[in-house]
């Protein structure tokens, strides 16, 4: 195909048989799939997704303090937009983010970007008002972790092949480790040295992953030059689909982490247990995110995918009938497994889609699609639990929305792979 053609239909075949032909040139360039240069960066990585994601998602710890104490007087989906803006904005930026990367600009972003999350930060424990939440935890912290985070996925295509889907899901652990001690550090701490010495804590061992980060992640191929983005590798019947999968995903994926704790003390469960029900969650979703690593090796990573965001969309389901305690927190668990393994495996079939040369910019793209569901999902259920007075009308919302998602996910396999059923992807 001439590259001076215009940007043809996603319909085109010929489209999908070209950028599948530039794919697999490109994935024979010789990737080193490992060595102490390659896990150095995946430790860098790591260091960053605990800093970032990791403290996104612990969020619900928050939520609760807020609605009940610092925010007691705003309605739980006003307070839910905070948590929202984090949600969407980690991936929003993606589509400026993944193509400066692709441009060699990961460095220069990195750095400008870390100085801003730290100091919004610690800007967090001197926040009083509605809008202050909204501007340093919701916008500032949001938008310079995805900054950030987007570019930390897109990394990995540089330095593995076949252990993508392994050296991914350790990355995306470090957000499981955050999304466990943060929340038990703000419930400890919180008591004892105040709400703003809680959040300078946290905001001191964030400054230290970034340090360790900064020194370490580094970009192995070359900068393709300035030259025009390569829209032809978001061309793809497949890739369309999917990247409206994910879309669909987040409408209702973290709902069930977002009001984990106020949903359990409905139920009668202790508010302290409640709390710590957060870091449970995010402890099975690191259990969920090497697991799903290890069975995509196997089974590929959109069949993984399929399965345990099916079985996520069944507890989302069930979440809000649920009265007995123990199996409530059986219930947390395998939630915590089955989303796990969605998070870790998300960017590995994106990479898959098309050539490593543009891996950040179909990443980014994707993940700015994505950030629209991460936005209006926990906001929408929030409006539809005060409407209602209870979780049940937002568990069918939110188990719709990924149901959806996985039907939408198998139809992209199909466009893909040309059947529904059998072969690795």
């Amino acid at each position: 195909m001439n590259s001076a053609s215009p940007v043809p239909s996603f319909r085109d075949s010929k489209v999908e048989a070209s950028y599948a032909e530039s794919s697999s040139i490109n994935e024979a360039v010789d990737i080193p799939d490992g060595g102490l240069r390659a896990w150095i960066v995946v430790a860098g990585a790591f260091c960053l997704s605990f800093a970032t994601f990791g403290y996104v998602v612990s969020w619900g710890a928050f939520q609760e303090y807020y609605q009940t104490t610092a925010l007691s007087s705003r309605s739980p989906s006003d307070i839910a937009w905070i948590g929202s803006l984090q949600y969407s904005l980690i991936f929003l930026p993606g589509l400026i983010t993944g193509y400066l990367f692709d441009l060699g600009y990961f460095r220069v972003s990195l750095a400008a970007a870390s100085v801003l999350y730290i100091a919004s930060n610690f800007l967090i424990a001197e926040c009083q008002q509605y809008w202050q939440f909204i501007l340093c935890q919701g916008v500032a912290l949001g938008i310079s972790a995805g900054w950030i985070y987007v570019p930390c996925a897109a990394i990995v295509a540089h330095w593995f092949k076949e252990r993508r889907p392994i050296a991914f899901s350790i990355i995306s652990m470090g957000s499981s480790l955050g999304g466990i001690i943060f929340p038990i550090m703000f419930r400890q701490l919180l008591p004892q040295i105040g709400f703003r010495w809680t959040v300078r804590v946290i905001a001191f061992i964030n400054l230290a992953c970034f340090i360790f980060g900064n020194l370490t992640m580094k970009a192995r191929l070359p900068p393709k030059g300035k030259s025009a983005a390569n829209w032809r590798a978001l061309a793809t019947r497949a890739y369309i689909l999917y990247t409206l999968s994910t879309l669909l995903a987040f409408l209702g994926l973290y709902t069930l982490l977002t009001f984990l704790s106020v949903s359990a003390v409905v139920i009668g469960i202790n508010s302290a247990l409640a709390f710590y029900l957060v870091g449970v969650c995010n402890a099975t979703s690191a259990a969920g995110r090497l697991l799903g690593g290890v069975l995509a090796l196997r089974a590929g990573a959109l069949n993984v995918m399929i399965a345990c965001t099916a079985l996520a969309a069944a507890m989302t389901y069930v979440w809000p009938f649920v009265a007995s305690h123990a199996v409530f927190i059986v219930l947390v668990c395998v939630y915590g497994v089955a989303s796990g393994a969605f998070v870790s495996l998300f960017p590995i079939v994106t990479m898959r889609l098309g050539s490593v040369e543009d891996v950040g910019l179909r990443t980014g793209v994707q993940m700015t699609v994505m950030s629209l569901g991460a936005l209006a999902g926990p906001p929408i259920s929030g409006a539809i639990q005060q409407r209602t007075g209870s979780f049940h009308d937002v568990g069918i919302y939110a188990g719709s929305m990924v149901v959806l998602s996985v039907i939408v996910m198998i139809v992209a396999r199909w466009a893909h792979v040309g059947k529904l059923i059998g072969g690795v992807f």
